[in-house]
C-alpha cells in the first residue's frame, strides 16, 4: 500500500507540474493545447501537485 501511494503521488506531482507549466506558458507542448497560456491551469496544476506531494509523504511514513 505504501508503494502504491508513493507511485500515485509521484504521477500526480509530475502531472500537476506539467499542467502548471503549460498554464504559465513555460511548457508549451503541444502548441495547440487548450491549456497553454490559460492561467487557471496554473492553479489546477498546483493543487494536483500538492495532492501528489501529500500522497508521497503519507506513503513514506
Amino acid at each position: 500500500m505504501r508503494t502504491l501511494l508513493t507511485i500515485i503521488g509521484i504521477v500526480l506531482l509530475l502531472a500537476g507540474l506539467v499542467f502548471a507549466g503549460q498554464g504559465s506558458g513555460y511548457f508549451p507542448y503541444p502548441a495547440e493545447s487548450f491549456m497553454v497560456g490559460a492561467s487557471r491551469w496554473i492553479y489546477y496544476g498546483g493543487a494536483i501537485a500538492v495532492v501528489g506531494l501529500v500522497l508521497i509523504v503519507l506513503g513514506r511514513r
